[in-house]
């Protein structure tokens, strides 16, 4: 019997072959939770118009990727057997596929780097075949798969160690993980305004792997890279199925358009292929807006109201709805939602928590470097101090001003003659690409979604309803300050959570 060496492509659909959970796999990840290795398990390339399937590799930050293959041969099936090479065959249960793995990662990596990346190191995963079995083979298979790159069914966790180790010393000169994995699976990569990329988390690679068949809820804070995640899970559903339709909604016209450029800087970067109109972005006026004139009643011009009709008639505009900021959005349009996508998929994104969420995500990344101040004082006096110490050192863009509309327009009247630019009186009702966001930004608590800055001033805290204040204070990404003239209940609970925030958020009191 002769097996062939395949070098071919790995197909998707029904050629994709994925990985069973066996002893030598499981393993593979007790050695990764042991030492801090990343292990990715039956994931998808994609890279221009093609998918390219990978059962099993493991990166190592000090060496590079470990690239397996798994096969159910056992010593009966290769005792008469000899095995050579050979191009242009299909991907099966009696193939390996090193070579053309190798090739698809490295023109990916010299698309988006102009270098082959990092090494690539091949090894083979055989549950029925032992070290002594392996021994009688024929000399072909030893050439071709040598006993260092094979892990048999005997083989312990630290002979496997071993082997993975042996492969090249460990060298601290590799490129970051970020770069690394956000150079093949772009469904698992951050992109950041400044061109830096973050891996995501456990919790957000498995929301993003997850089959969404209903309705679902996801709860995170704030700054726990929900909008980001939510993006990356509608291009991973549109890469996987270009005919699915996928609708995000925002709650502002700026919040979608701060999206829409995520979604553009994101799709640069994977060079992938894909239509980005066929994501649509729109807030909830658009959306109901778009069921009235089905109805061909008229439409909303500024303020939300779902109408009993609409609650009585169906609508279908997409297969898949994310809804994010769901708390800010009211009782009745989450209810017309539901309505809508009875027969459909809808995804509600909040940071509320409730004991009825599907998925989580419980790390929170701006305030682990967030510093906190509690100011106490005449509030509009005290933010122009405030202000005015920031703008020593930092430029008026980096700050934004957050309080009710009253607050906002007396902070606009007095700085006028305060700051040499222009105070921009944010209105999320307007596209981004008409106010240009330069200068020293005043918002209320309605107008926040999608925004971050350096430093944040939230004023009129007592008045504000406390989920808007959940959401507020999480968008600063140096410095967060609480203004207020007199102690409340909300003061208190807040000096008490940042308090308790040990090695995670510093706060400082100048009351």
């Amino acid at each position: 019997m002769n097996f062939t060496f395949f070098n071919s492509l790995f197909k998707k659909n029904k050629q994709d072959l994925q990985l069973p959970d066996s002893l030598l796999v499981k393993k593979l990840k007790e050695i990764c939770e042991e030492k801090k290795l990343l292990l990715f398990e039956n994931k998808t390339i994609f890279h221009h118009n093609k998918a390219f399937f990978v059962p099993l590799f493991i990166l190592d930050p000090n060496r590079g990727l470990y690239l397996f293959e798994y096969k159910e041969w056992s010593y009966d099936d290769l005792k008469n057997a000899t095995i050579t090479k050979a191009k242009n065959q299909e991907v099966s249960d009696k193939s390996l596929s090193f070579e053309n793995t190798h090739e698809f990662i490295k023109k990916k990596f010299n698309e988006l780097t102009h270098t082959d990346g990092v090494e690539i190191f091949n090894f083979l995963l055989m549950e029925n075949l032992n070290a002594d079995e392996y021994e009688h083979l024929d000399i072909s298979f030893k050439e071709l798969l040598p006993r260092e790159r094979v892990m048999f069914n005997d083989s312990s966790k630290d002979s496997i160690l071993q082997k993975l180790r042996d492969v090249k010393k460990a060298t601290p000169t590799l490129p970051k993980v970020a770069d690394i994995i956000g150079n093949l699976l772009i469904q698992y990569i951050i992109c950041h305004d400044d061109g830096t990329l973050s891996l995501c988390t456990q919790e957000q690679r498995d929301f993003i792997d997850a089959k969404l068949t209903s309705h679902h809820t996801l709860f995170s804070k704030t700054s726990g890279g929900k909008t980001s995640v939510l993006l990356l899970k509608a291009i991973f559903e549109k890469l996987k199925n270009p005919h699915l339709d996928i609708t995000i909604i925002e709650p502002t016209t700026l919040a979608c358009d701060i999206l829409k450029q995520k979604l553009i800087n994101t799709i640069e970067h994977a060079i992938v292929e894909l239509d980005i109109t066929s994501i649509h972005i729109i807030t909830p006026l658009e959306l109901v807006n778009k069921h009235l004139s089905k109805l061909k009643r008229p439409l909303v011009e500024d303020t939300l109201v779902i109408e009993d009709r609409l609650m009585k008639s169906s609508f279908h505009i997409s297969d898949l709805i994310l809804c994010d900021d769901s708390e800010l959005l009211g009782e009745n349009f989450i209810a017309y939602l539901h309505h809508i996508q009875e027969k459909s998929t809808l995804l509600l994104v909040t940071n509320q928590e409730k004991e009825d969420t599907d998925f989580v995500f419980s790390e929170i990344y701006h305030s682990l470097h967030t510093q906190v101040f509690f100011e106490q004082g005449n509030e509009l006096a005290k933010t122009l101090h405030l202000i005015a110490k920031i703008l020593k050192q930092h430029d008026a863009k980096d700050i934004l001003v957050v309080s009710n509309s009253l607050s906002k327009e007396k902070l606009n009247d007095d700085l006028e003659f305060f700051i040499r630019d222009k105070a921009i009186l944010l209105d999320s009702s307007k596209n981004l690409i008409d106010q240009k966001l330069d200068s020293l930004v005043l918002s209320t608590y309605e107008q926040i979604s999608g925004l971050h800055a350096k430093f944040v001033i939230l004023l009129d805290i007592c008045q504000t309803e406390k989920m808007r204040l959940d959401y507020a204070k999480y968008i600063a990404t140096d410095s967060l300050y609480l203004v207020y003239e007199e102690e409340c209940e909300v003061i208190k609970e807040f000096q008490s959570e940042y308090k308790n925030q040990q090695n995670s958020t510093r706060v400082e009191s100048t009351t």
